[in-house]
């Protein structure tokens, strides 16, 4: 891994609200997820899931990356990982989607906290202490500071690690992440942004 790639890593973590949980909870933060319509220079217009029509003003150093599926086989012990799971009507973490953060990243974010990911969903950044199979998929356990979780990832949840990106592959159509600064009057400007590459979608 080059040296620039782990700097772009390490912008993508601590910039993106992909973790920490004080990004998560800063009330001038807002995570953005639609598909792009148009780049025209710095300025990103995104369609939103919720249905309208954003423009977002993307900073000259927002960073741009994208994600790689990996296989949930590929989930080890030592790793260090971010889940946005939902719970189960027996109280249980189930997986949403996972990140496995490339070890530079190691603790960044760590912690349980709320997401927004649907309803009542959370967002748990942490090591995986031990990796066992279940009927319903893989069982991880999962150690942070302060506490620990256990989260069920189904075979068919997206499990991805980051990749690199430019504005380049920012086209129409494809499918976006975005982190942003919200200044109340929803006007957005762009910290950060994952957008769709080979086929893969950013699922947080």
């Amino acid at each position: 891994m080059s040296l620039r790639f782990k700097h772009l890593l390490t912008a993508t973590l601590l910039t993106a609200g992909v973790v920490g949980s004080t990004y998560a909870q800063a009330p001038k933060i807002t995570r953005i997820r639609g598909e792009v319509v148009s780049l025209n220079g710095d300025q990103l217009t995104v369609h939103r899931r919720s249905g309208d029509t954003v423009v977002i003003a993307l900073k000259p150093d927002a960073g741009v990356g994208s994600v790689r599926k990996i296989q949930l086989s590929d989930i080890k012990p030592g790793e260090f990982i971010g889940t946005a799971a939902k719970t189960d009507v027996d109280g249980k973490l189930v997986a949403l989607e996972v990140l496995v953060f490339p070890e530079a990243a190691r603790g960044t974010g760590e912690g349980h906290y709320d997401w927004d990911l649907g309803s009542n969903s959370t967002m748990t950044n942490a090591n995986v202490d031990s990796v066992v199979q279940s009927n319903s998929g893989r069982q991880l356990t999962l150690s942070y500071k302060g506490g620990s979780n256990q989260v069920t990832v189904p075979p068919e949840v997206p499990v991805v690690t980051l990749a690199p990106a430019t504005r380049a592959d920012l086209l129409a159509g494809k499918a976006v992440f975005v982190v942003a600064s919200d200044d109340g009057a929803n006007h957005y400007t762009g910290l950060r942004v994952i957008v769709e590459k080979d086929g893969v979608k950013p699922p947080m």
